[in-house]
């Protein structure tokens, strides 16, 4: 549903190649820092931006994450202060999605129709909402639809052909596929399961399908860009900020991502695959 997200994924198949989606914590090791990371992400090859709104109990996530949200927490971080980041970047930046990801309990807290209302009017494009099942989502996607914003949802390597159904009933923006049974960062996937995996995806969906979880490493970032329309990555960025905190930070983090974020630009043309 979301003009930047369609547009994005609509540029990316035209130049034929894959999207680098990456992830950073609100907040994380402060609101400054945090914002000259999320302002030098596109440059850094970043095509859409994941934002994370701290949680205290990040259940679906690795160590690298859940200490990122320790940080965020510890230096002020909540939803609010998420989307003032998201409004502070969109002021500079009107073209490069931002979906946000977190947990159900601070959209609760806030009220889904609040909660979809400051996202629009801050700026942005989606969310994922890693623990609110499809059968209970529906007040979040109506008011999320009210505004234009898209719903993301996840699928695994457990989610069978049935459940699939269910996951894509009106789902949009584009179809998070997890490639690993498991918390993010914790372990990375074959590349032949994840083409088999985005293979039986696509055939069920036309939505683009971004694939996530375990991926740190420029080979496997490459590999999953092969036939994925979108490869997500966090865990290797977020672990950059502990080195030294605020100090160099930025630097840090955006290096990283300019290296998989060329090993996701330059996959299929270094294959000689075009899709």
């Amino acid at each position: 549903m979301s003009a930047r997200l369609d547009q994005k994924f609509a540029i990316t198949k035209r130049d034929g190649r894959s999207a680098l989606v990456a992830y950073v914590m609100a907040t994380d090791p402060d609101q400054e820092t945090c914002f000259q990371i999320l302002r030098g992400l596109p440059k850094a090859g970043a095509d859409i931006i994941e934002l994370g709104f701290p949680f205290t109990d990040p259940m679906a996530d690795g160590p690298a994450v859940q200490k990122a949200a320790e940080r965020a927490l510890k230096a002020g971080g909540s939803l609010r202060n998420t989307l003032d980041l998201v409004g502070r970047f969109r002021k500079e930046d009107t073209t490069t999605p931002i979906i946000l990801m977190g947990y159900t309990n601070p959209v609760e807290q806030m009220g889904v129709h609040v909660f979809a209302a400051e996202m629009a009017k801050a700026g942005a494009d989606g969310v994922i909402v890693v623990d609110l099942p499809p059968e209970e989502d529906a007040p979040l996607r109506t008011a999320l639809s009210t505004h234009g914003l898209a719903l993301i949802r996840l699928a695994t390597p457990t989610t069978h052909d049935e459940r699939l159904k269910t996951v894509l009933e009106g789902v949009s923006g584009f179809l998070y596929y997890v490639s690993v049974a498991g918390v993010t960062g914790a372990k990375s996937a074959g590349s032949d399961a994840v083409r088999t995996a985005v293979e039986r995806l696509k055939r069920a969906t036309s939505l683009p399908v971004a694939v996530g979880f375990g991926v740190r490493e420029p080979e496997a970032a490459r590999a999953i860009a092969l036939t994925a329309d979108a490869v997500v990555v966090g865990s290797a960025f977020v672990d950059e900020i502990p080195a030294g905190a605020k100090d160099g930070a930025v630097d840090r983090v955006l290096r990283k991502v300019k290296l998989l974020g060329d090993a996701v630009r330059t996959a299929r043309q270094l294959e000689g695959v075009s899709q």
